[in-house]
């Protein structure tokens, strides 16, 4: 009995009863026509219990339903945005004659009663409409699920399940089986988006929103959304601490998304329409999203002036996950509600330009914030004039060094909230700084006190990428918070990978370990002068070694060939790329090597050969070259450098150009400049050749982080020594999963059960060694440890899977001072003998990068001691060819003292030949196979007794060494009968069939026949499509059954000698290209 899409579609409907949508059947409802999707007799019940109490009469609720129906869904988008300003909003209805007495009727067509409550909108911010030619205000919304509603529209088409309100299709379901591996819920995207949408857009205009599911995945979004935009909702209040996948992810959106109230205030509030979008946008909120705007609007709520504090709180969410939209979510939640009055909203970024995106965003969206006056103030005086005389009201955007123009107040009104972008950075600097000039002494403040002076009763609220404690002082707690492992989980950005190549460009040793010194000392911000002192020394020095010209031209010659590699393997989307300098002499020294290296690139062209350009891309594109420096001219620049360097104008051209994917300009130098809030969804590759301060590391890093088509990864190089740095980093931006403490509290209780597990399965081991010894007594003792651990296979696997489970909870709180140093040891002690064991039994190394650098010192070692090095070289790419069957080979592994280590490098290599054998001999390969096993499974099954005698462990070790001596005698064997080495796989096919079927034919004969068989498969064989083509098998066929008889092979099932011989054939001319070697 399987479980598929019918099963699944009652399930859903079960759950979602629980959540209070009662279940209907589609044949149960009352429809004029199948074409009708809106349930009319539901909408006039709710509008006319309603609103009761307004008199609104019947010919009023015909007059709104008829309006409904009128709007086009051939117009499907903009008849959707329009529905959905209905829904969101409501509309003033006009009375119709008899009464005109009375004014206006706000409409709301859902009942959003127990949400925060909303202002009446006044006349013009919504839609009114005229109504043409007549129970208590809480009656409730109603509410059907309904399953198989035929529906006729251009075809018929049946959805699996509506979610009905009032009447109004919003949600649309479709399910495909998890159990049938080729239904994907892709499929199910393609039949909401392609085919609903083109065959019943009559049902499509009402949608809010669409949910795919097989049980196992389930995503929400929008109709207009691409499948890459539909995700996963994985939290049910917001409050949890870890984000639910697979079957649970379902449970979270049904108790999440679709509790009623959620449900609601996602309709009302969290689905955004641009005022014009040449794109059919529709922007539905992310659960992060949404619950992080609605847990700041609660907070401000709570914090803000006059009665509170003024701070609103931090938002901590990783860079690249969509702050922005949450920015937009939180100003409509505050513009819309009663108990702020209409607040007025400065909305501040720190960069030098206004943010172009955030400010394109933003004015955008007045119809959806609610306010006509969203406005970008270029000045401080302006900002003054815009809000004189204003009590409510407006949106403004701005820039936080438009403060230090002076220091007059702006506005003493506490309904004011500023919300400040990448709040990190400037907004918490209140210090002041002292100056002794010529002139006498001069006080500058930072940036944060003269916001703070300028709008001293504003409530403010912080959003960041990377908070310091600072941001906490400015704007009070985290109030929610979106980690970058969050956002990589939810397929919202990509992951960072890490690659250090300081090493490739620094021959010096010494330098290096003085680079990464230095660069542990300027991670943090210099507290006072003597630490400034020692910094601006170091800094020196610094540039000295980074600036060497030696240095610079190692760094050219490699960064050309690493980036030209990866161009060459299709390991770059578009071939962007952007390499950070410390300095701008230090940036324009290695511009001139690269240009020295790759003249080529220095050429202006509008795109690389062979990419063509549309007429429209021909306008849109600036030819120029590959190579550019994004920084500011010097006054003192050389006249080449000051004039490639251009103007700020031709800087947002570069801008623009970069943005382009097919520009010929790949490759951006920069020094301080596009580090933060520069946003290239398809730069996939960031080289690192400067110390960067901590809180600043992940902002530059995550420029590579943003989903993208085909985009499966970031890539970061390291030219300096960033890794531990970056380390730290990402530790610090993680601890605003506090709240995760509970979690990391029971892996704490996790890791150290499994320690006393594995301690018990090693009691009789002395691993004191590991911990006091010399390198090579540890690595001995990791040798040992690995041989106690194989004693049996029964110990083996309980070792393994007790290992991977310690690794799996010390993932989770290894970053917690709740796991002791001594606990660490024994845990990296594990980890390590598993690693040895893995590569024993597997022949591929797990990531050993995981392991601190005390393992890794020990698998070095290992390199060089004698026998032990062909385990570590084991399934390693660099390893070369090992030929098993050299007599010195089989001695070097003799060597290896320890019994069961030898045991597992003799079975694996002897696996390996076995699986090399079958690509040349199918018949012959299969039988050494079997042989194999049965001896593996005879020393596994040995007794407990005998797992330390030496003799049982020796006698298993020489059967599988004769094992391999036999491997070999039947490779060569092909020589001694005087045929070729296929020739005699063909012969032992027909050997094999006359024992099988116990007759017997004479040897000379069989070795001619054997012959004349591989002429006749030769000659099919020669077709590349061979194989696949079912004409040249049909002759093959008739040409082995005549040769057969022409042989007189006795009568067997002649469909086996074709079967066998054929596969053969297939096996042998598959693998020829890779057997050159073998032969």
């Amino acid at each position: 009995m399987s479980f598929n899409e019918a099963k699944l579609e009652q399930a859903i409907i079960e759950l979602l009863g629980q959540q209070g949508y009662p279940h209907f059947t589609g044949e149960s409802l009352q429809r004029g026509s199948n074409s009708e999707v809106l349930l009319k007799d539901d909408l006039r019940q709710f509008l006319a219990a309603q609103y009761a109490a307004d008199n609104i009469t019947p010919g009023e609720i015909e007059s709104v339903i008829q309006q409904l129906e009128s709007l086009p869904a051939l117009d499907l988008y903009d008849s959707n945005k329009t529905i959905h300003k209905r829904l969101a909003d409501g509309f003033l209805l006009k009375r119709e004659h008899s009464q005109q007495s009375q004014k206006d009727l706000y409409i709301q067509l859902i009942d959003y009663s127990g949400l925060p409550q909303q202002r009446v909108p006044a006349e013009g911010e919504v839609e009114t409409l005229v109504a043409e030619p007549a129970a208590a205000y809480h009656t409730g919304n109603i509410y059907r699920l309904v399953n198989q509603l035929v529906i006729e529209g251009t075809e018929k088409r049946i959805p699996d399940a509506i979610l009905y309100i009032n009447g109004f299709p919003l949600v649309v379901f479709e399910f495909k089986s998890a159990v049938r591996e080729d239904a994907t819920i892709y499929n199910a995207w393609e039949q909401l988006t392609i085919r609903y949408a083109r065959d019943i857009p009559e049902l499509m205009k009402y949608n809010a929103l669409c949910v795919i599911s097989d049980g196992v995945n389930s995503r929400m979004g929008s109709l207009f959304a691409p499948y890459e935009f539909y995700y996963t909702w994985r939290k049910v209040t917001g409050n949890e601490s870890i984000e639910q996948d697979g079957i649970n992810a379902l449970h979270t959106m049904i108790e999440g998304l679709f509790h009623p109230d959620r449900l609601r205030a996602v309709i009302r509030h969290f689905i955004y329409f641009p005022d014009v979008s040449r794109k059919e946008d529709k922007i539905l909120c992310r659960y992060p999203q949404f619950y992080a705007a609605n847990k700041l609007y609660d907070n401000i709520l709570q914090h803000r002036k006059p009665l509170g504090d003024g701070k609103g709180g931090t938002y901590f969410g990783a860079t690249g996950c969509g702050k922005s939209y949450t920015m937009l979510f939180l100003t409509r939640l505050l513009m819309k509600s009663v108990a702020f009055e209409s607040p007025t909203i400065v909305l501040i970024t720190d960069r030098t330009d206004l943010d172009d995106q955030l400010a394109g965003q933003f004015t955008n969206a007045k119809g959806y914030i609610g306010d006509q006056t969203v406005a970008s103030v270029e000045s401080r005086a302006q900002l003054r004039e815009l809000l004189k005389g204003r009590n409510s009201g407006g949106v403004f955007l701005t820039t936080i060094h438009k403060f230090t123009e002076d220091t007059q107040l702006l506005t003493e009104r506490s309904n004011v909230i500023v919300i400040s972008d990448e709040a990190h950075r400037s907004q918490v600097n209140l210090e002041q700084k002292v100056r002794v000039t010529d002139k006498g002494i001069k006080r500058t403040f930072g940036f944060a006190k003269y916001l703070h002076d300028s709008l001293p009763n504003a409530t403010y609220v912080g959003f960041t990428g990377t908070p310091i404690d600072a941001t906490l002082d400015v704007f009070g707690e985290v109030v929610d918070s979106y980690t970058m492992t969050e956002s990589v989980k939810d397929e919202i950005t990509v992951r960072i990978v890490y690659e250090g190549r300081a090493a490739k460009v620094l021959l010096d040793n010494d330098k290096l370990n003085e680079i990464e010194a230095y660069y542990a000392k300027c991670a943090e911000d210099g507290t006072n002068e003597y630490q400034i002192e020692e910094s601006k020394k170091a800094s020196a020095n610094m540039t000295a070694i980074l600036g060497d010209p030696d240095r610079i031209k190692a760094l050219a010659i490699d960064f050309v060939h690493h980036y030209e590699r990866r161009i060459e393997e299709g390991s770059t989307l578009k071939g962007k790329a952007m390499f950070v300098c410390s300095k701008r002499e230090i940036a324009y020294a290695f511009w001139q090597q690269v240009i020295e290296l790759r003249p080529h690139w220095n050429e202006v062209l509008a795109a690389e050969a062979g990419v063509a350009l549309t007429e429209q891309e021909r306008k849109d594109i600036k030819p120029m070259q590959r190579i550019k420096m994004i920084m500011t001219r010097g006054k003192d620049d050389p006249k080449a450098l000051y004039d490639m360097l251009g103007t700020q104008e031709y800087r947002k051209e570069l801008d623009r150009q970069f943005k382009n994917a097919k520009s010929n300009f790949k490759i951006a130098i920069v020094v301080d400049m596009w580090l933060t809030g520069f946003d290239v969804p398809f730069l996939d590759t960031m080289y690192i050749d400067k110390p960067i301060q901590r809180h600043n590391l992940i902002q530059t890093i995550s420029r590579v982080n943003r989903k993208f088509e085909g985009k499966e990864k970031g890539l970061v190089v390291d030219y300096i020594g960033i890794k531990k740095q970056m380390n730290l980093a990402l530790a610090h931006y993680n601890k605003a999963d506090q709240q995760n403490i509970e979690e990391i509290n029971q892996s704490i209780v996790v890791v150290r059960d499994h320690l006393d597990l594995l301690h018990k399965l090693f009691h009789r081991f002395d691993a004191k060694l590991y911990y006091s010894g010399t390198p090579l007594q540890q690595l001995n003792c990791l040798n040992m440890a690995a041989e106690y651990a194989q004693l049996t296979d029964k110990i083996e696997k309980r070792f393994m899977a007790l290992v991977k489970r310690l690794k799996a909870a010390y993932d989770i709180c290894c970053g917690s001072e709740g796991v002791s140093q001594n606990e660490r040891d024994q845990i990296h002690f594990y980890l390590a003998v598993r690693s040895i064991v893995f590569k024993l039994t597997k022949g591929s190394a797990p990531d050993i990068a995981q392991m601190n650098a005390r393992v890794r010192e020990m698998v070095a070692e290992a390199l060089k001691a004698d026998g032990v090095e062909e385990i570590f070289r084991l399934g390693e790419s660099g390893a070369g060819e090992m030929d098993l069957f050299d007599d010195d080979y089989l001695a070097k592994i003799e060597k290896i003292k320890l019994p069961h280590t030898r045991i597992k490098v003799l079975q694996q290599l002897l696996a390996k030949a076995i699986e090399d054998f079958r690509k040349t001999n199918k018949t012959k390969g299969i039988d050494f196979a079997k042989k194999f096993k049965a001896l593996v499974e005879h020393y596994n099954e040995r007794k407990e007794d005998d797992v330390l005698d030496s003799i049982v462990l020796e006698d298993f070790s020489n059967k599988i060494v004769d094992l391999i001596q036999a491997l070999k005698s039947e490779r060569d064997s092909y020589a001694d009968l005087g045929i070729d080495l296929e020739e005699k796989a063909f012969y032992d096919i027909l050997k094999e069939l006359a024992i099988k079927y116990d007759f017997s034919y004479p040897e000379d004969k069989l070795l001619a026949l054997a012959a004349e068989v591989k002429t006749v498969v030769d000659d099919k064989v020669r077709y590349t499509d061979w194989s696949q083509r079912e004409d040249i098998k049909a002759e093959l066929k008739v040409d082995l059954i005549l040769l057969l008889a022409k042989h007189g092979y006795p009568p067997v099932d002649r469909d086996e000698v074709y079967k066998e011989i054929f596969e053969q054939a297939e096996n042998y001319k598959t693998h020829r290209a890779s057997l050159s070697a073998f032969l």
